[in-house]
């Protein structure tokens, strides 16, 4: 049987790629380091679609999580035909008002466990002649954006690093996709319930659903990026034209100014 490996599987947008990948046939191995959540999805998984479900408790932002997890998956004879790497965290804050362990958190989590995960199953999917690679970035790293200055150069990190890959391994029967999501609804924005259906509907925010998805389509097509929906997409290519000293100056009025001297 072909696995799907996802990262950050226990809830939001890795549970619904564990969903979109199981509707798709693939067994699937579920990662996260929220037990009793990955549990819930792993009977989910099996409930709903009847495939094979794999549940590992690990956490992804130690230094040797990505070779332990890829040495798991080898002795027990799982074939990861797939592998999206969702793992992530978002901590607003400045840069200076945020706690060095958890800086180092965030840069372990997002890059060097990501490139690991890609280097070790790469490797596997090249000799096979075939696999896909998902990686989960933002939109935040095609734009400065403060306070979340870490976060945002993490998936700045995982944009060169993603496009890179893809030249090395497609002409090797492996796709590489990278995703650029700007706000999605899950629990990392703290946002009532009306504020998250009035975004929701000006299409400033995307469901996770939507995002995996699209996500997944992208990925079996082949495709080497996707930025999921029209206002995504327009904030970055303003973003992409817009002068850096426009942005410092927007940064100066005053409302903006308080909130960031809080952050």
């Amino acid at each position: 049987m072909s696995y799907a490996l996802i990262t950050g599987a226990s809830s939001g947008m890795g549970r619904c790629y564990a969903h979109e990948l199981s509707k798709r046939g693939y067994g699937i191995i579920a990662v996260s380091n929220r037990p009793e959540e990955l549990y819930a999805v792993g009977e989910e998984l099996r409930a709903q679609y009847g495939v094979a479900v794999v549940t590992i408790v690990a956490d992804l932002a130690r230094k040797d999580a990505a070779k332990e997890l890829y040495a798991m998956c080898r002795s027990e004879g799982y074939d990861v035909e797939i592998l999206v790497c969702n793992a992530g965290m978002l901590l607003f804050s400045t840069l200076i008002k945020t706690e060095p362990t958890k800086l180092n958190t965030i840069i372990d989590l997002h890059c060097t466990t990501t490139t690991l995960l890609c280097r070790y199953f790469g490797e596997d999917m090249k000799q096979r002649g075939r696999g896909r690679i998902l990686v989960m970035s933002s939109a935040t790293a095609w734009l400065p954006y403060p306070t979340v200055s870490h976060y945002s150069a993490t998936k700045a990190y995982l944009k060169s690093f993603t496009f890179s890959l893809w030249y090395e391994l497609h002409r090797h029967g492996v796709s590489v996709t990278a995703v650029f999501p700007g706000a999605v609804d899950t629990p990392f924005y703290n946002l009532s319930d009306r504020a998250r259906r009035i975004l929701r509907h000006l299409g400033v925010m995307l469901t996770a659903e939507q995002v995996a998805r699209r996500g997944v389509r992208a990925m079996m097509r082949g495709q080497r990026r996707l930025i999921p929906g029209i206002f995504t997409k327009l904030v970055v290519a303003i973003c992409a034209i817009l002068p850096a000293r426009l942005l410092d100056i927007v940064l100066r009025i005053g409302p903006i100014r308080r909130l960031l001297e809080r952050v």
